[in-house]
């Protein structure tokens, strides 16, 4: 079985059709939306992660799948409350190269949205209220 091109029509000057020619002469305007590695690089607000960071959230989230990040930051809270810093920063540099955004919700304190402020949602769940 035989296959044949069949471009779009030419007009006069030998190029596609129009609506064709607009399209693949269409220039970007701006950037993309998660374009921001060197402004926050430039800001001092980010830092690249070391190698073994890197391997070690990828070993991560083969493990834990899309819940590594929230995984490592229980990692990171249990290590802060025992006094333990070098874990307490590992799993930290782990959360932040999954998520950066957790990671700073996180060392500021900041609970996640729709979870009360002083609440560990992650590993405690409320009893229901009595009926009177």
């Amino acid at each position: 079985m035989t296959i044949h091109f069949a471009p779009a029509k030419s007009n006069r000057r030998g190029t596609f059709c129009p609506k064709v020619e607009r399209m693949l002469s269409r220039v970007s305007l701006g950037t993309a939306a998660n374009d921001n590695g060197r402004t926050r690089l430039r800001q001092g607000a980010f830092v690249p992660p070391s190698q073994d960071i890197l391997e070690a959230a990828l070993r991560h989230f083969a493990e834990y799948g899309l819940g590594a990040a929230r995984a490592a930051r229980m990692r990171a809270k249990q290590a802060f409350f025992e006094g333990d810093r070098a874990a307490y920063d590992w799993w930290i540099g782990i959360t932040q190269t999954l998520d950066r955004r957790l990671a700073d919700q996180t060392l500021h304190h900041q609970a996640e949205p729709g979870i009360a402020a002083n609440s560990d949602a992650e590993i405690c769940v409320l009893a229901p209220e009595k009926a009177r």
